[in-house]
């Protein structure tokens, strides 16, 4: 592939849209002035491995160094077509969103009740989690760290994320509101708010966690305590 191709990203918008909303991401070309500008390696795929270094090392962890020896680029590619490191890590923040975050927010979505999807959910993240080729972190959760949030360019992405994150369970949990699933007056927003945090907090946590059977029946007295 010879050009540059950036995805743009998707969020959950408004309970009449939960099957459309993760439609695969649009691609456009990436300009110089108003001529495109050829890059001579697979762009996408260097996205791709960058993504992966900073979902092991994080932001800081990740040298320029380790990044161009991934993406399997020299400086003056890189410099061509990422500009810097701020911009990659966004470019590789949106490119997790779009494939990992998408792939669980679909799990969320599948099912006919909200108890089961959220479920749902949880049961995909358990199982990246028990795949000894996904690191055991998630990049968004990883991105409330100093380093990042200390960035101004970074800051501002990272909050968007995680809103529009929470937003899609909200989203899922009124939809059960207005089929009469779950009662009128349920705390949808306290309880979106909740999922998600104890979800960052499972990432933080994972690696002092005994087993999947300990974590399987915390998140089944989250959500019975939750009303789900």
């Amino acid at each position: 592939m010879n050009f540059v191709a950036v995805a743009t990203d998707k969020s959950c918008h408004g309970a009449g849209r939960l099957s459309s909303d993760f439609l695969p991401a649009a691609t456009e070309c990436v300009t110089l002035g108003s001529v495109p500008r050829k890059i001579e390696f697979d762009y996408d795929q260097a996205i791709e491995r960058a993504t992966r270094l900073f979902w092991q090392k994080g932001y800081s962890g990740a040298s320029l160094r380790d990044l161009l020896k991934a993406m399997g680029i020299g400086e003056g590619s890189f410099y061509n077509a990422v500009k810097s490191k701020k911009h990659l890590y966004l470019e590789c923040l949106k490119h997790y969103n779009d494939t990992v975050g998408r792939r669980r927010l679909e799990a969320l979505m599948s099912k006919p009740t909200a108890r089961e999807g959220v479920r749902t959910f949880f049961k995909t993240v358990l199982d990246e989690l028990d795949d000894p080729r996904t690191p055991r972190i998630c990049l968004l959760a990883g991105s409330l760290s100093g380093d990042v949030l200390g960035e101004r360019e970074l800051k501002p992405s990272v909050v968007k994320s995680m809103q529009e994150f929470q937003d899609c369970f909200t989203t899922r949990l009124k939809v059960a509101v207005a089929s009469g699933e779950l009662p009128r007056g349920f705390g949808v927003d306290a309880a979106g708010q909740v999922l998600v945090t104890y979800l960052v907090g499972l990432f933080r946590t994972i690696r002092v966690l005994q087993n999947r059977q300990q974590i399987e029946r915390q998140i089944e007295a989250l959500l019975k305590g939750l009303g789900l």
